[in-house]
């Protein structure tokens, strides 16, 4: 595949909301930031140069949150694409940060309100297109925050809304006070934790947003399977990963992500890649033995 040949359109299209029509293959901006998700990237004109490449790529698809940097993430997107024209940037509020790699839940209704706001001020929007509570606060009740989300769709703020690491019943239960338009978990080759909630997703065609999605672990490994796909397909073996999560479910939105834009045009090049129902098998058995390994060495 050439330079100039290099597209996210192979990998189809879905609409949030019934819709909002995005690329499924998107992008994620929390390693837009420094080192534990903290404060400036090392490297800020590479971080910028990678975000002006997503539409030229057809990714117009952004996932952030307000609390990659924080407000690093957020501020940078709009340096680098405002106005957004076609690209879609959906963000998550309901964390705080005290430092590097530290997220405490916050999820007080007047602090969810807060927080929606002030991405909406910092990203240049009228209208949040979707936005999404990245955990659920153990320590508020559920209901309360999902109410907090319904006044924010009611109010104008946000246009549709989604959660992040749920399960099935937590879902329903967002559902019986507003329209979850998508669920964003850990999801990949190998971590099938969240198999049940995509498959809910799918039976109620909510967009699923897998979160690491191009881990593999130990599979990639010389040898084995993902590794001798790769070599047929002359791909690596993340860029297959990728692929394999892609035709898993029509509404997968896999969010990769990288400050490099190198590495963001060796991700859109997984788009491409066609898997034969042999390979993707294949992968889905050898992958669902290593998330069993996984849960037995536990």
């Amino acid at each position: 595949m050439t330079h100039d040949s290099l597209s996210a359109a192979p990998s189809g299209t879905f609409q949030i909301g019934g819709e909002l029509s995005v690329t499924r293959l998107g992008f994620g901006a929390m390693r837009i930031t420094g080192d534990g998700v903290w404060g400036d990237p090392a490297d800020p004109e590479g971080a910028l140069a990678t975000l002006r490449r997503l539409p030229e790529l057809g990714v117009n698809f952004i996932d952030t949150a307000d609390s990659y940097g924080p407000a690093v993430s957020e501020e940078l997107i709009r340096e680098a694409l405002h106005p957004y024209d076609s690209v879609i940037v959906a963000t998550k509020g309901g964390l705080t940060r005290t430092g590097p790699n530290k997220w405490p839940p916050c999820g007080r209704p007047e602090y969810l309100i807060q927080q929606a706001h002030i991405s909406r001020r910092r990203l240049g929007v009228d209208r949040i297109d979707l936005w999404q509570l990245h955990r659920i606060d153990p320590q508020v009740p559920r209901d309360e925050q999902f109410g907090a989300i319904r006044q924010l769709m009611d109010d104008g703020v946000i246009r549709f809304a989604g959660l992040s690491e749920v399960n099935v019943e937590e879902t329903e239960a967002a559902r019986r006070v507003f329209p979850v338009a998508t669920v964003q978990n850990l999801y990949n080759l190998t971590n099938r934790k969240s198999e049940e909630v995509l498959d809910y997703c799918e039976r109620e065609n909510i967009g699923f947003i897998p979160w690491y999605p191009l881990a593999a672990g130990s599979l990639a490994r010389e040898g084995g399977v993902l590794a001798g796909i790769a070599g047929r397909l002359g791909a690596t073996p993340s860029q297959v990963a990728l692929a394999w999560v892609l035709r898993r479910s029509p509404v997968m939105l896999p969010i990769p992500g990288t400050g490099k834009v190198r590495h963001l045009e060796e991700n859109v090049a997984a788009a491409s890649l066609t898997l034969s129902d042999e390979d993707f098998q294949a992968l889905d058995e050898v992958g669902r033995q290593e998330w069993h390994r996984t849960l037995q060495a536990d």
